[in-house]
């Protein structure tokens, strides 16, 4: 295919956005274009590249980055800019990693620890955000609250109760299976751990085994079951496997369960008014599992090159934590508070990587992505993992009804894998022509996790934090700019990907990459700096 000449596109933004911004100087560079016959990358990639893929170059590296490293190093380079709050709704952050504890958003307006709302924000001790879910962890799912309220006559309910039906079912199949898998995995690696006197044994060691013992020979048998799967460690396998364990098992006991109650705030999550200033000040994590925020977090502002274990996209940004994403889902009500709590204590870029299909009081989180708009806020969200089409499947929170916005700062994004090719989009993300703004790497990305942790996650997620920190990046050094001009930017300045993808993980189902959404574009935070510079002549 022909390749889109970006000069010609930079050229028409740039008449149609409202260019009265001021502010910066003019950036040399050219923006990257010619990606027409990029080359598949055949090697595996390093680890290097594995931990900092989504910061790579696609013509440079042939790895479908965010041109991260290149912007800082041909255009940023020691440039100050103007320092951008960004406040993340998730979790909860661990503030005191130490790759995010020199980058905290801290409310100077208020005393900590003496019990009193200094600032009269509504929220007392909140130092360095605030936390909805106060001591909180488990929760239902949106669609159990809906069936364990027993109005027949809400909408959704018979679809809610057919849902409840079969995922109850799978749930508990699937904890039975995890269940077996992992005691016998347990057993294995016990027998074969006794035998070599160590857990670093390996597949070879193992199949050189010569033994008539039965219990041996048993482990021996479970052994090369994993290793013929792909596993080349029962360490390893055991740990993914408890994973699965623990899923299934908080699906069965609490997310799926009709009759568990999580909440402990004492308000009325069905009355938006009811008892102002509910939860507490303290942002962290209930348990070091509960990782997400941390993960999140640091995609967008991990401090950069200081040796430690992940650089964030944005250099010059504060973090404010809000913790209001429970295991399980989110309430309408903390997720609309906590939008509004993000815009009134001055964050300029807010993420949210949360999402469901049920959403009772989806008006309310609607009013406020509206208030983050007119208040000339950016609100960034993840697409969802299903493998669907939100255009015709329901993913709450969105920004609009019948496709008529309600918002010109929503941006959602979709997540990329690390292969360009016919395999670039991850296969568990979430599409839709009309309703996914943009891709962005997502899937297996490396970050920071509690405890002076890091690990690698996937999800589109981890897509969104990367967006989140690219519109920090261009509105620290373009401060002019308008919100909605710069979700325009990081919308046309990407990288148009002139090939077909596989979809949903369908291998059937293979359309054009400017199909799966509304831009047709993979973000690029290089060729976005040049956009802001030339719209802030």
């Amino acid at each position: 295919m022909k390749m889109i000449n970006k000069s010609l596109i930079f050229s028409a933004v740039a008449a149609v956005l409202l260019s009265s911004c001021g502010g910066g100087s003019a950036i040399l560079s050219t923006p990257i274009d010619n990606i027409d016959n990029t080359p598949i990358k055949e090697t595996e990639l390093t680890l290097a590249e594995k931990q900092n893929w989504g910061h790579l170059d696609l013509v440079t590296d042939t790895i479908p980055g965010m041109s991260v490293d290149k912007a800082y190093s041909e255009i940023i380079k020691d440039k100050k800019g103007k320092t951008i709050i960004v406040a993340v709704i998730d979790s909860g952050i661990d503030i005191n990693h130490e790759d995010l504890n020199g980058v905290l958003w801290t409310n100077k307006k208020e005393i900590p620890g003496n019990g009193i709302d200094d600032d009269n924000n509504g929220y007392v001790d909140d130092i360095h955000g605030w936390n909805f879910l106060g001591d909180a962890y488990d929760e239902q799912l949106e669609y159990i609250r809906l069936v364990a309220s027993g109005d027949t006559s809400a909408p959704r309910y018979q679809e809610a109760l057919a849902k409840y039906e079969e995922d109850y079912k799978a749930a508990l199949s699937g904890k039975e299976r995890y269940d077996q898998i992992y005691q016998k995995l347990s057993e294995a690696h016990e027998a074969l751990t006794n035998h070599f006197n160590t857990e670093d044994y390996t597949p070879a060691q193992v199949n050189a085994i010569e033994t008539d013992n039965a219990e041996l020979t048993e482990a021996i048998k479970s052994a090369k079951f994993f290793y013929a799967n792909g596993m080349t460690s029962l360490a390893d396998a055991k740990k993914q496997i408890k994973g699965g364990v623990e899923y299934f098992t908080a699906q069965v006991n609490y997310n799926l369960n009709k009759d568990f109650r999580g909440r402990l705030t004492g308000d009325n999550p069905d009355d938006f008014n009811d008892k102002p200033g509910y939860g507490n000040g303290n942002v962290l994590p209930v348990k070091k599992s509960e990782s997400h925020g941390t993960h999140v977090a640091g995609i967008i502002a991990a401090e950069r090159n200081n040796g430690l274990g992940a650089n964030g996209v944005a250099n010059n940004v504060e973090i404010m934590s809000i913790r209001a994403v429970p295991n399980g889902d989110e309430y309408d009500k903390d997720i609309a508070k906590a939008i509004r709590y993000a815009v009134d204590n001055g964050a300029k870029v807010i993420n949210g990587s949360f999402g469901k299909s049920f959403s009772p009081h989806a008006d309310w989180v609607r009013d406020a992505i509206k208030y983050a708009s007119d208040n000339d806020v950016i609100f960034v969200h993840a697409a969802g993992n299903d493998s669907k089409d939100v255009d015709t499947e329901p993913n709450f929170p969105d920004d609009n009804v019948d496709f008529v916005e309600i918002s010109n700062t929503y941006i959602r994004v979709g997540a990329l894998a690390p292969e360009y090719g016919t395999k670039l989009l991850a296969g568990f993300s979430n599409y839709g022509k009309k309703n996914v703004d943009v891709f962005a790497p997502g899937a297996k990305i490396y970050s920071t996790t509690p405890e002076n942790e890091y690990d690698t996650k996937g999800g589109t997620s981890m897509a969104a934090p990367a967006v989140a920190g690219v519109a920090a990046l261009v509105w620290s050094q373009y401060p002019k700019l308008s919100a909605a001009q710069v979700k325009q930017i990081i919308m046309t300045s990407g990288l148009a990907v002139p090939s077909k993808v596989i979809v949903g993980g369908d291998a059937k189902d293979i359309r054009p990459f400017s199909e799966v959404s509304k831009s047709g574009k993979m973000v690029n935070a290089y060729n976005a700096l040049i956009m802001a510079s030339q719209l802030s002549k």
